[in-house]
C-alpha cells in the first residue's frame, strides 16, 4: 500500500473513533457562548468600544469594558486584559512580582513549574531580578508517580507561613495529568483551610472555556494566562489578562505599568475589536482545539505510542502529549506539521535555544499569529523521553491534513510500514 493511502486509512479511522468525543465538545459551544454574549449584553457592548484613546490611556471606556467583559466571563471579580502583556509569563509574572513581597513564601503544589517561569522564580540563571534575588522564598511540592498532586503532603508543606499556593492547570512541559476545575477547587479548599489568608494563584494557560467553570468560580484568588492562546480565538494579535480578587488584579496591573497608574493607565492602540471579536470566537476555536487533541490521541495511540491524556479521557486543556522515545521522529512530525502550515510551509523547524527555556526546542508553528497556540502547531523540548505536544486547531481539518502528512514522513523514513 502507498504511504499515502495508509496514512489516510489510519487517520480516517482515528476520524471514526473519535467522532462521539466530537460531538460532545461541538456540543458544549453553545453554553461557553451564551456566557460570553450574556456579558456582552450586561455591560453593553457597542461599536464605539472598538476605538480606543491615545498616550496615557486614561478613560479609556474601550479597556474598560472589555475588563468587566472577561471578569463575567472567567467568573471573577475583576480582570484585566492587556495587549501590554507579551504572553502568557508576561502576564503571570506581573501578577507574582505583583503579590508577593520581600520575605513572603511562594510555594508550588504542581511540582516544577513551566520552564519560562524558572528564571523569574530564580531556579535558573541570575542577575536578571528574579524573585529570590528580591528576597522571595520559593519551595515545591513534588507530584506523586503517577503525576498526581499530593494532596497528603500538602499540610506539611503549609506548615510554614506561605503568601502564595501557585498551581500550574496545565501539564506543560511534564507528562503528567493536566488539572480540572474540580481538582483546582479542592485543592484551593485544602490550602485555606490550612492558612485562610493564602492566595490561590493558577496559571490557567490552555484551559480557557475547556470547561463549563473556571478557577475562580472554584476558590482560586487570582488567575492568568494569554491571549494567543484559547481566549484570543486565534485572531488576537498579542496580549495577556489577569483576573480574580480586584486588590490583587490591581497589584498585578501595578506591576506591569508603576504603583498608582495601576490598572488605569495603557491604551489598545484601536484593537479591542479583535479583543472582543476574538472572545467571541473562542468557545468555537476551543472546540475545535479539543477535537483536534483527540484526534493526535486516537492517531499515535492507534500507532502504540503512549499519549496524554487517553483518547476519551477528561480534557482539563487543549495540550495533547505525544511520548516518542527517540528526536528522529519528533522531527519528523513537526516538519510534517510544518509543511501543512498556512504561514512558513517551506521552512524546515530546526532545533534551537529559545528565551526563557532551558532545552532547545523544535516547533512547527507556521501560524498566523507568531507563537500561537491557539492555531494547530507542536513543540517539544529536545530532551528524553522526547514528548511532542500539539494544541490548538482553527478546526479539526486542519489537523487531519496535518496528521496525514506526518503519517506519510513516518513511513517513507521507514519508521512504519505503509501495509
Amino acid at each position: 500500500m502507498a504511504a499515502s493511502a495508509w496514512a489516510k486509512e489510519q487517520v480516517a479511522a482515528a476520524l471514526g473513533r473519535s467522532a462521539g468525543r466530537a460531538a460532545e465538545f461541538t456540543a458544549q459551544v453553545g453554553q461557553r457562548l451564551e456566557r460570553v454574549l450574556a456579558a456582552f449584553a450586561a455591560e453593553r457592548l457597542g461599536s464605539h468600544h472598538f476605538a480606543s484613546v491615545s498616550g496615557y490611556g486614561h478613560g479609556d471606556q474601550g479597556r474598560e469594558v472589555l475588563d468587566r467583559v472577561f471578569a463575567r466571563v472567567l467568573q471573577a471579580e475583576a480582570a484585566a486584559v492587556r495587549l501590554q502583556f507579551v504572553s502568557g509569563t508576561h502576564a503571570i509574572s506581573a501578577a507574582l512580582y505583583g503579590v508577593l513581597r520581600p520575605g513572603d513564601r511562594l510555594l508550588a503544589i504542581t511540582g516544577r513549574p513551566y520552564d519560562t517561569l524558572e528564571e523569574v522564580i530564580g531556579l535558573r540563571g541570575s542577575g536578571q531580578g528574579s524573585l529570590a534575588e528580591f528576597g522571595i522564598h520559593y519551595d515545591e511540592l513534588a507530584l506523586l508517580a503517577d503525576g498526581s498532586v499530593d494532596q497528603g503532603g500538602l499540610a506539611d508543606a503549609l506548615s510554614v507561613p506561605t503568601r502564595m499556593v501557585l498551581i500550574q492547570r496545565s501539564c506543560g512541559y511534564s507528562w503528567r495529568p493536566s488539572l480540572g476545575v474540580d481538582q483546582i477547587g479542592l485543592l484551593c479548599g485544602q490550602v485555606k483551610e490550612i492558612q485562610p489568608a493564602c492566595i490561590c494563584f493558577v496559571d490557567n494557560c490552555y484551559g480557557e472555556l475547556v470547561e463549563s467553570q473556571e478557577p475562580t468560580a472554584v476558590g482560586a484568588d487570582l488567575i492568568a494566562g494569554s491571549l494567543i492562546k484559547n481566549l484570543g480565538g486565534t485572531i488576537v494579535p498579542t496580549g495577556g489578562y489577569v483576573a480574580g480578587r480586584a486588590d490583587l488584579v490591581e497589584m498585578a496591573c501595578c506591576r506591569l505599568t508603576a504603583p498608582g497608574i495601576g490598572s488605569e493607565g495603557g491604551t489598545g492602540f484601536d484593537l479591542y475589536r479583535l479583543l472582543f471579536q476574538g472572545l467571541f470566537l473562542a468557545p468555537q476555536m476551543v472546540a475545535e482545539a479539543l477535537i483536534s487533541a483527540e484526534l493526535v490521541a486516537e492517531v499515535f495511540s492507534g500507532l502504540g505510542y503512549p499519549v496524554n491524556p487517553m483518547p476519551g479521557a477528561m480534557r482539563a486543556d487543549v495540550i495533547q502529549a505525544v511520548r516518542l522515545g527517540s528526536a528522529e521522529p519528533l522531527q519528523t512530525i513537526c516538519r510534517a506539521f510544518q509543511a501543512a502550515s498556512p504561514v512558513g510551509a517551506y521552512l524546515d523547524p530546526v532545533p534551537a535555544p529559545m528565551p526563557g527555556y532551558e532545552s532547545e526546542l523544535v516547533m512547527a508553528g507556521g501560524t498566523f499569529i507568531d507563537g500561537s497556540t491557539s492555531e494547530f502547531s507542536a513543540d517539544a523540548p529536545l530532551r528524553e523521553p522526547y514528548v511532542l505536544y500539539a494544541q490548538g486547531g482553527t478546526h479539526r481539518a486542519h489537523a487531519q491534513l496535518a496528521l496525514e502528512r506526518a503519517l506519510v514522513a513516518l513511513a517513507d523514513s521507514g519508521v512504519f510500514q505503509a501495509n
